[in-house]
């Protein structure tokens, strides 16, 4: 028993010993010392699991790889690959850029065959946001290292969709998160949050590679390191790379890895994934809450294209004047049959869609405001109950007291008589 117990933990140690392995970069600086730097997320998911998202699964397929080589690669060669990147972003090779380009080219080679297979769905909307803010296009690259490009990725903090936007943060940016719909996850709308926040961290710091490090780790935390490091004009990331926080010296040497690996793939034999276009789709704003069951019935869809099409419904229901993305001929079908999409939904029709942080309070505040209107309306129907009784005792006794009065008036009435006649027949004797 004893001996299956070590056995037991040895593997579980191993277990947790290879997922941090996997999740960390060693990197050793000119006097020897190591040190252990975090990769983002985005560089720790494995092939199987970027496949798993809809679009992969439906739409690529294992590419052609005769002619692709494995070639060698050394300092100087990398050095003038990246310089031949036309950007404005610096991007130099250092003992760290080159360990996590190595990861790239190794151990991550079937991550990046299937995220080159997906890019054809999202560089698009990427390329056209950061148009729109007039940024650098190498920018698209971050999601490659944010969410290996899965529109429903969600980090251990909280982040969610192919940008990573903390809630509060994409609320600032203009993205609604409430309890059926987080446009985190919306491939257009999150694209543009992301570039105008990635403007207005630029306008801020003035350099690329501070402005990167602030969508990792936050503005404020970028600051604060800029201060410890002395706060001279011209600082730079790597001016001040010992002062960031530890999850974020290996972001903008991850970026520079990605944006390396996307453009130089075919000189380190990896074979992009080959996607099939996706059909052609097309809006429809429904004027009843529905779920995507009841459309899919109707329109020639299924569930899972609807959920891939619509990631930022979280719960398979579109309200009442939101947009549903269909493929064209299930938008035909949609509008012939859309009384009947309707008439058959079974979503509940008073929903209210309320601010996750703030439907706690909302509800509350309603429920006591119910309670406290029914508590008023019981006592004052009790006051009238009690006010009501009163007056018909109080008019009982009235009553009961005039009877007993009528009663002994008429007794004494007969009375009187008597004696009158008694006293008229004693005179008469008199006489």
């Amino acid at each position: 028993m004893k001996k299956k117990w070590y056995i037991m933990m040895a593997i579980t140690a191993m277990s947790f010993g290879n997922a941090y392995a996997q999740s960390v970069i060693t990197v050793e600086d000119e006097d020897g010392d190591t040190e252990d730097i975090e990769m983002p997320e985005g560089m720790t998911v494995e092939a199987d699991s970027i496949l798993q998202e809809y679009d992969n699964k439906t739409r690529l397929a294992e590419g052609n790889s005769n002619s692709i080589n494995d070639l060698p690669y050394d300092d100087q060669i990398l050095v003038d690959r990246l310089a031949h990147i036309p950007t404005t972003i610096e991007m130099p090779l250092n003992n760290i850029t080159r360990k996590f380009i190595d990861q790239y080219c190794n151990r991550m080679k079937n991550s990046v065959a299937v995220m080159l297979g997906s890019a054809n769905f999202y560089m698009p909307f990427f390329e056209e946001a950061l148009e729109h803010y007039g940024l650098p296009l190498e920018l698209k690259f971050l999601p490659v290292i944010e969410s290996a490009l899965r529109p429903t990725a969600q980090s251990h903090a909280g982040a969610v969709g192919l940008w990573q936007f903390m809630l509060a943060t994409g609320k600032t940016y203009g993205l609604e998160i409430n309890t059926l719909v987080d446009e985190r996850r919306d491939p257009v709308k999150s694209s543009y949050a992301a570039a105008h926040f990635l403007s207005d961290l630029y306008e801020k710091f003035g350099d690329w590679g501070l402005a990167i490090a602030a969508y990792n780790c936050g503005e404020n935390a970028v600051s604060k390191a800029l201060l410890r490091a002395g706060g001279n004009e011209g600082d730079d990331y790597w001016s001040i790379y010992n002062q960031l926080p530890r999850e974020t010296r290996g972001y903008v040497p991850a970026f520079i890895a990605a944006t390396y690996i996307m453009n130089y793939y075919c000189e380190h034999g990896i074979t992009p994934m080959e996607a099939s276009l996706p059909t052609e789709t097309d809006t429809v704003v429904v004027t009843k809450e529905v779920g995507f069951s009841q459309v899919a019935s109707v329109c020639g869809v299924t569930v899972d294209e609807l959920r891939a099409l619509n990631p930022q419904y979280r719960r398979d229901i579109v309200p009442v004047d939101y947009a549903l993305r269909m493929p064209d001929h299930a938008i035909e079908a949609f509008i012939l049959n859309e009384d009947s999409i309707y008439a058959s939904s079974s979503v509940m029709r008073r929903r209210v869609i309320e601010d996750i942080n703030e439907a706690p309070a909302a509800t509350t505040r309603a429920r006591t405001a119910t309670r406290t209107t029914r508590t008023t309306k019981a006592r004052t129907a009790s006051r009238g109950r009690k006010t009501t009784a009163a007056k018909r005792s109080t008019a009982r006794k009235s009553t009961a007291r005039k009877s007993t009065a009528r009663k002994a008036t008429a007794k004494k009435a007969p009375a009187k008589k008597t004696s009158a006649k008694r006293s008229s027949s004693s005179k008469r004797r008199r006489r």
